[in-house]
């Protein structure tokens, strides 16, 4: 008997992918028609054709479940490309730029009111879901900007938690006050990078500097020639 249930395991798990693919694509449709508190495990299986005793053994909970779903359709379930093109303000752009895959922008649309109010509901899922939203590009830029000063192009006494403050800062108002009309949203990241870029550049300092040594050199200049 136990050799059969050995047999049995191996012949399944190839088809445990598949299994778990099924289970996020109608939990995903049911979070987005239904809402999330409306949304059982139960209907979650039958939905997907997928045992609940074996959806129990992918997710804890059905908050387990929903976290990995909301990654998916954010594009946070895999950790977020390293980019390092040698151009510190193209590579901030790039961070800035990232947006979520176009083919769940429907469901997640549907789903957010409905995430709001379960993360008010659930402060505990809330604190979880707003970390894995909010520190994978925190952890991306911050390896840019370590870069950037290992390589001088950035001071050495940055303050990485305020600068990535400045950097973030824009993001989320055009979140705030363009979520209803993304598609017409000013795309502030090239924007962003570009101002951090002018404040912070130690290249562009130098050049600064570089000129107005000049300018008052020739200025002293004209003032000794005058006299």
């Amino acid at each position: 008997m136990a050799f059969l249930e050995d047999r049995n395991l191996t012949m399944v798990r190839p088809r445990s992918n598949e299994a778990h693919e099924k289970v996020l694509n109608a939990a995903l449709g049911l979070f987005a028609e239904r809402g999330i508190e409306a949304t059982s495990m139960d209907s979650i299986a039958q939905a997907s054709g997928v045992s609940k005793a074996t959806i129990y053994n992918h997710w804890a909970d059905k908050e387990a479940l929903l976290l990995e779903v909301m990654l998916m359709v954010n594009g946070l379930d895999r950790e977020p490309e390293d980019v390092d093109s040698g151009d510190l303000q193209l590579d901030l752009t790039t961070v800035l730029t990232r947006k979520p895959p176009d083919k769940f922008d429907a469901a997640r649309n549907r789903m957010m009111p409905s995430l709001i109010a379960y993360s008010a509901i659930h402060p505990e899922f809330g604190k979880a879901w707003r970390h894995r939203v909010m520190e994978p590009p925190r952890q991306c830029l911050k390896r840019v900007l370590r870069r950037g000063i290992s390589r001088g192009l950035l001071p050495s006494n940055l303050d990485l938690e305020a600068a990535m403050a400045l950097l973030l800062g824009p993001m989320l108002y055009a979140h705030v006050f363009h979520k209803e009309q993304l598609s017409k949203a000013p795309d502030l990241g090239p924007v962003t990078a570009q101002a951090f870029w002018r404040a912070h550049s130690q290249v562009r300092q130098q050049r600064i500097e570089k000129v107005g040594v000049t300018k008052s050199a020739s200025a002293a200049k004209g003032k000794t020639d005058k006299s």
